[in-house]
C-alpha cells in the first residue's frame, strides 16, 4: 500500500513526531510506501509531493513545525478542487491519506472521507478545542510557553508597579489561557467563552494594587467584552480578511484592555502579545508522547482499513472514533470549569 501524509493549519511542535511514528511504523511493520504532502491540502490539490521514507525522519522527534510544510488551502473553495485531488491521488498510486490538522484540515478530511477517499485524521491544535478527544499534541507545549513568559513577568510587573495583560492564542477557546493563567499565578483569566466586564476588571486591578501586588491579566485573543465593540461578535481584528476557510485575522485585545485599565485607573499597564511564539520551537515530553502514540494507531487503522476516523485521546488510551465526531462541533471551556478556577484567581 502507498499512503500519503500531509500537515494542515497552524504548525505546532509535535508533528513531525506523528510524522516519523506514521513512517517508522508503516515500513517497519505494515511494510507500506508514503509520499509526503507539502503545504497542506495543498499538496494533494496540487501534486507537490516530497520523498517520505524512515531515512526523512532521522532526527525530527524534537524539531518544531512539520517537514512537510502547512498551509490553510481549502479544496472545496477551488472549482474541481475535490476532482483535481482524486486525479493526483491516483496518479501519485497513492491508496490512503494520513491527514494531521485541528477543525479546518479534519473538516476537509471529513467531507473527503464522505466522498468515499481513504482518509484518516490525527488531531492537531494548540487550542485543544476539537471535540472526541481529551486533548491534541502541541497544547501542551503552547502552555509551557506560556506559563514561562507569565512567571517571568510578574518579577517585571512588580518592580515598576504595572499591570502586565498577557495575550496568549484561542479564537473561540479559552484552554490556553485557562491552564497557563492558573499555573502562572494571574490575577485574571478572560476566554472567549465568558465576555468580561472591563469595570469590574479595572475595580479588580484597583484591589489588587491596594494589597501592593503587580496584577497579571492572561486574556485569549478572541475574548470580548460584555459590551461588544469592533469586529464579528466583538473579536478584536487586525484585518476584516478571511482566509479560505472564513476566519478573520484576530489580535489586539490585549492592548484594547491595557489602554483602558490605564485610562479608568491611572495605573501604568503594558501588552505583551506572545502570539506564533506558543507554536514554536521543541514539543514537551507530553506532546512527543502523545503525537508517537497518534501515529501509530493511525497507521495501523489505514493498515485495518478504518477509513473516516481520528484517533483521540480518552484516559491514557488512545480510541478510533469517527471524524465527524472530532469535527462536529468545538471544545470549549464550560462554564463549570471556568468558576471552578476562579478561586485561584485574585
Amino acid at each position: 500500500m502507498r499512503v500519503g501524509v500531509l500537515t494542515g493549519g497552524g504548525d505546532c511542535p509535535g508533528l513531525n513526531a506523528v510524522i516519523r511514528a506514521v513512517v517508522r511504523k508503516g515500513v517497519q511493520v505494515h511494510g507500506f510506501e508514503f509520499v509526503g504532502y507539502r503545504d497542506g491540502w495543498k499538496g494533494p490539490l496540487e501534486g507537490l509531493t516530497m520523498p517520505l521514507g524512515v531515512e526523512q525522519c532521522r532526527g525530527i522527534l524534537p524539531r518544531g513545525g512539520t517537514i512537510l510544510g502547512s498551509s490553510r488551502t481549502n479544496p472545496f473553495k477551488v472549482e474541481g478542487g475535490v476532482e483535481q485531488i482524486r486525479a493526483n491521488l491516483a496518479e501519485a498510486g497513492v491508496d490512503a491519506l494520513v491527514a494531521i490538522g485541528g477543525e479546518d484540515t479534519l473538516g476537509v478530511a471529513t467531507k473527503l472521507a464522505e466522498l468515499g477517499v481513504n482518509v484518516v485524521g490525527v488531531p492537531k491544535t494548540i487550542d485543544n478545542d476539537l471535540s472526541g478527544t481529551d486533548f491534541t499534541f502541541g497544547f501542551d507545549t503552547a502552555v509551557n510557553i506560556a506559563t514561562e513568559a507569565i512567571d517571568r513577568l510578574h518579577t517585571t510587573a512588580e518592580s515598576h508597579h504595572r499591570v502586565l495583560v498577557v495575550e496568549v492564542m484561542g479564537r473561540h477557546a479559552g484552554w490556553i489561557a485557562l491552564h497557563a493563567g492558573i499555573a502562572g499565578g494571574a490575577s485574571a483569566v478572560l476566554i472567549p467563552e465568558q465576555p468580561f466586564d472591563i469595570e469590574a476588571l479595572c475595580r479588580h486591578v484597583e484591589t489588587r494594587f491596594e494589597t501592593h501586588y503587580a496584577p497579571i491579566i492572561v486574556v485569549s485573543e478572541g475574548a470580548v467584552p460584555v459590551e461588544a465593540g469592533e469586529g464579528e461578535d466583538g473579536m478584536t481584528l487586525v484585518s476584516g480578511e478571511k482566509d479560505a476557510f472564513g476566519h478573520v485575522r484576530l489580535g489586539g485585545i490585549g492592548d484594547r484592555i491595557a489602554a483602558e485599565i490605564e485610562q479608568r485607573t491611572g495605573k501604568e499597564a503594558r501588552a505583551v502579545v506572545l502570539g506564533h511564539v506558543q507554536r514554536g520551537g521543541t514539543p514537551t515530553a507530553f506532546d512527543r508522547w502523545l503525537a508517537t502514540r497518534f501515529g501509530l494507531q493511525a497507521i495501523d487503522a489505514v493498515a485495518d482499513g478504518e477509513f473516516g476516523t481520528m484517533m483521540a485521546l480518552h484516559g491514557t488510551r488512545i480510541d478510533r472514533v469517527p471524524l465527524t465526531e472530532g469535527t462536529a462541533v468545538l471544545k470549549l471551556v464550560s462554564p463549570a470549569e471556568y468558576a471552578e478556577a476562579e478561586v485561584f484567581f485574585g
